[in-house]
């Protein structure tokens, strides 16, 4: 009975045509009448392997995983790369790389990092968010997908446990009503349209503009106006940054629809900028009750909630100068607006550059900016800013650069000629963005008075070098020149008014620190700890000024002043000498000790029972390092343009080649080991036919088969001969 049931399941498995050709290539030798139970193995082994095997074979088409086929990151340097390859065609193909699921991934990966604070990789991703992830995807290619949505959400944030359901109408009405933080999803989109999008632009924009742009920051600003403002007379200062509290909506999809002709990626944007944001008014603001401030106990955060930022952090980015305080936001663009920004002020920053060569007057009597481009190393080379005033013949010349909402032109020539520039730039700026400017609001200053931008001061020092020449006749002759230089110099009265705005000091003419009673709770090594990281951040961001020594040494003083005040009210000392006294200069020994009631600091320290006490940095100023003086190029581009730049050279055909002929004239190759090159070369289709027809013989570059023909290969031994 049993080999009757063996028989028949063995024929029924035969004639199915699934597990036929499997059974035949794999159990037929095993089968066996005479051994049921190998036979019963047997059938059970090929039902799990074809099992299996079909398995294999059909992935589950809704699986996300599937859809990231390649690495984001290099998917992104593919982009940068095309991008800067064709910086001058049309994009039109963006809706490609929207439906790139890899993309959607990494966006969510950033979202979440800066939502919860930590970077989440991508085997971490669980299962219901990808799938929720292409679906957002999907709306957003079948135009589903709403701007600002408060309740209905295709992913929602890894901290967000809200159900959204189950709320009261009370709460709902609030949500509707009241301002909301930007969306998890809406944010995902935009930084989906910022990795598409960033790299398009960067390759088009101008090099005067500095602000919401990689690589590029205030620093690299300043050291350009250092380089090139040198020998201007007459500066124009404006302010452009109404631009950046909003524009027309027409205005902005016109100056994205000149590089960008993708409708499904404008349409996207339109939409963004069109759909209204829903603010709290601010007469539901002033109905509020007044309640009194109860204590509350220390708040512990969650296990995924960001810390917020630290003291240190707070306070520097209160001396954020008055170009950087502004960043735009419009919409529902988010992280996109100051990229858009950038695009509609770009139209501005090419005009600028059509003004600049249409002003220049080169003259030959003159030291500087004799040459028709006008980008020439001028004077010493130890003192690139070094600029003769004598001679009555100059060369007139303007320059421009642009720092957010914020221009600085740099006129050399009559004053007439910055008047003119003014008046035509009031018109450009009415006719393209609609905006009324006057001259208060673009005044012309001259460089004795000093120009502020970026918190340092733009002035010039007169100077008298000692020229030594040898004359006819081989003497040497020695005499005074005149001469001035481009001082950059960080504003005292500015740093003043800053740590006034910070509760750090009061008065002007004589400023007396105050108390930071908000580190009263905190430790002395924490509490030193911060403000060191604070002097650290503002002796770098005052390097390359002039007075860096003497600013961030009144820094120094000022938080040494106002620490001291703190911890004489904290332990009760008085006075800031007696804090000196017991914590010495740098307020590095602790001043809670007393000797009789606890053990030596350095006897606790050493059991690691306290915290080590870092003294106050740059308390003198010897301390202080120099200012950064370092020459600045020219042709300067950021690191990563320079990488891409010469990369796309290298993979260029027409550069391989000059390379090659160049180590062929200069003999470092072998004529043998050229040809054999070539050859190579031509086996990866790099040569063109021209070429390997000349070197080889032949004119066919394959047989119909696709493989090489016999006379290609007569010629490859011909040439190797």
């Amino acid at each position: 009975m049993h080999q009757r049931i063996v028989l028949s399941s063995y024929r029924v498995l035969q004639f199915s045509s699934f597990f036929s050709a499997k059974i035949n290539a794999l159990f037929i030798p095993e089968l066996s009448i005479c051994n049921p139970r190998n036979n019963g193995f047997t059938v059970f082994r090929a039902f799990m392997y074809t099992s299996t095997q079909s398995n294999r074979r059909a992935p589950d088409p809704n699986d996300p995983a599937t859809l990231m086929k390649e690495d984001s990151i290099s998917l992104c340097c593919k982009m940068w790369i095309d991008s800067f390859r064709e910086s001058d065609k049309t994009v039109n193909n963006l809706t490609d790389y929207l439906r790139r699921f890899e993309l959607w991934v990494l966006a969510y990966q950033k979202v979440s990092a800066d939502d919860t604070g930590a970077y989440m990789p991508r085997n971490a991703i669980t299962r219901p968010a990808l799938e929720d992830l292409l679906a957002l995807r999907n709306a957003v290619l079948d135009n589903r997908f709403k701007w600002g949505a408060r309740l209905e959400f295709f992913i929602k944030s890894p901290r967000d446990k809200t159900d959204y359901e189950s709320l009261s109408k009370r709460k709902i009405k609030a949500i509707l009503t009241t301002t909301q933080p930007s969306a998890f999803q809406d944010r995902i989109v935009q930084e989906v349209l910022f990795m598409i999008l960033e790299p398009v632009y960067e390759a088009r924009f101008s090099q005067k503009s500095f602000a919401f742009r990689p690589g590029r920051t205030a620093h690299t600003a300043l050291r350009v106006i250092r380089r090139s403002f040198a020998g201007y007379l007459w500066y124009i200062k404006g302010d452009l940054s109404t631009v950046l509290d909003g524009m027309k909506v027409g205005m902005v999809i016109s100056a994205l629809m000149r590089d960008v002709r993708d409708k499904k990626v404008v349409d996207l944007i339109k939409a963004a900028l069109t759909t209204p944001v829903v603010t709290t008014r601010p007469d539901d603001v002033e109905k509020k009750k007044k309640t009194k401030r109860k204590y509350q106990k220390k708040r512990v955060l969650a296990d995924d909630e960001p810390k917020p930022d630290p003291y240190w952090l707070e306070s520097f980015f209160g001396f954020a100068p008055e170009e950087a305080e502004k960043v735009p936001s419009w919409g529902h663009c988010g992280i996109l607006s100051p990229l858009l920004a950038n695009v509609c002020l770009d139209e501005l920053d090419r005009w600028m550059e059509g003004k600049i060569q249409e002003f220049y007057q080169p003259s030959k009597n003159d030291v500087i900016w004799n040459s028709p481009d006008g980008e020439v190393e001028q004077g010493n080379t130890s003192w690139p800013e070094f600029v003769p005033t004598s001679g009555p013949d100059k060369t007139r010349k303007i320059d421009y650069i642009r720092f957010g909402g914020h221009i600085l032109i740099g006129v050399r020539g009559p004053r007439a000629d910055a008047a003119t520039l003014r008046k035509q730039l009031i018109e450009f700026c009415d006719q393209k963005y609609m905006l009324k400017l006057d001259n208060e609001s673009l005044p012309i200053e001259h460089i004795t008075k000093g120009i502020m931008f970026l918190d340092h001061v733009l002035c010039r020092r007169v100077v008298y070098p000692t020229l030594r020449y040898t004359a006819t006749g081989g003497k040497i002759i020695s005499e005074k020149g005149v001469g001035t230089l481009l001082s950059v110099t960080a504003s005292l009265k500015q740093c003043i008014r800053q740590f006034r705005k910070l509760n750090f000091l009061k008065g002007d003419r004589d400023p007396d620190p105050q108390p930071c009673f908000r580190m009263f709770h905190a430790t002395q090594a924490h509490t030193n700890a911060q403000m060191n990281k604070l002097l650290s951040t503002m002796v770098e961001w005052f390097r390359y000024a002039d007075n860096r020594k003497k600013i961030v040494n009144f820094c120094s003083y000022i938080i040494r002043g106002s620490l001291a005040k703190l911890y004489a009210a904290k332990y009760k000392l008085r006075s800031r000498a007696k804090v000196y006294k017991i914590g010495s200069r740098t307020l590095s020994r602790p001043l809670k000790e007393k000797k009789g009631q606890s053990p030596e600091y350095h006897n606790l320290l050493r059991m690691g029972l306290v915290e080590s006490i870092d003294g106050l940095m740059y308390t003198r100023m010897s301390l202080v390092p120099e200012t950064d003086y370092t020459p600045f190029p020219v042709a300067w581009r950021p690191d990563h343009e320079k990488a891409l730049l010469e990369y796309i050279k290298l993979s260029d055909q027409k550069t391989l080649e000059e390379q090659q002929n160049c180590l062929k004239e200069q003999g470092l190759i072998s004529p043998q080991d050229y040809i054999s090159m070539l050859v190579w070369n031509y086996k990866r289709n790099a040569v063109p036919v021209d070429q390997k027809s000349l070197l080889l013989g032949t004119g066919e570059e394959k047989d119909n088969e696709g493989n090489e023909s016999d006379d290609d290969e007569e010629g490859v031994h011909a040439a190797q001969s």
